[in-house]
């Protein structure tokens, strides 16, 4: 079920929908991050002048820290970004694919949107920050990292992607713990392919649609 919703919601990656959402997620991402590094540029180049560190010190040290930055941060400020909007590719979704349930939708509404973003980058953040000891120690092993942020993500996208869709069908059962998990995992393996991880956010979401209503279709 996982795989078939996964490829059935990759050709919506170009609905107009889609597109619009991906710029929009796309550009305030980008300015989320612009903030940021000026603020640890700032912050760094304040300690240069403190400590008398050279300026190749500060570039290197501003560099690594926007590095560990977006590798932690990325997919907690797109997703964020993207549950603001989300509504908008779950209408298309639904509405191409699912109209029947697109009519008996509930909408989640601004306030909700903001609720569900601001909780799902506390939580990423949170246990992320608790998991970066581990992920450090890990390194030795070659793959201990990435497995343990796999396991994590998974369960934070696949808890996450569920918010964002069944609020819409009270009136539908739940998505299963353990297909919640398996569909944050493909999403989590989307984020770490460049170039795939921008289109990661839309992706994810026209697959949760999916995993929601398919299984209607398909009980079994």
């Amino acid at each position: 079920m996982v795989l078939k919703a996964v490829f059935r919601a990759l050709p919506l990656i170009f609905h107009g929908a889609a597109l619009r959402l991906l710029f929009k997620t796309l550009l305030l991402s980008l300015l989320v991050f612009a903030l940021l590094a000026a603020a640890l540029w700032s912050g760094i180049h304040a300690a240069r002048l403190q400590f008398g560190w050279g300026g190749l010190a500060e570039a290197a040290a501003t560099t690594l820290a926007m590095l560990a930055a977006a590798w932690l941060l990325f997919r907690a400020v797109a997703k964020a970004i993207m549950n603001l909007f989300a509504d908008d590719i779950i209408v298309a979704v639904e509405r191409d694919s699912y109209p029947q349930a697109a009519d008996r939708a509930r909408p989640v509404g601004w306030g909700r949107s903001l609720h569900f973003a601001l909780r799902s980058v506390a939580r990423t953040l949170g246990w992320n920050l608790i998991a970066l000891p581990a992920y450090v120690l890990l390194l030795v092993t070659g793959i201990g990292t990435i497995g343990l942020f796999l396991i994590l993500n998974a369960y934070l996208l696949g808890r996450d992607l569920a918010d964002m869709v069944e609020p819409r069908h009270p009136d539908l059962p739940p998505i299963p713990r353990g297909s919640r998990w398996l569909m944050g995992l493909a999403s989590a393996l989307i984020f770490l392919v460049p170039v795939l991880n921008l289109l990661a956010p839309i992706w994810s979401a026209a697959m949760a649609v999916h995993m929601l209503h398919g299984r209607q279709r398909n009980p079994a």
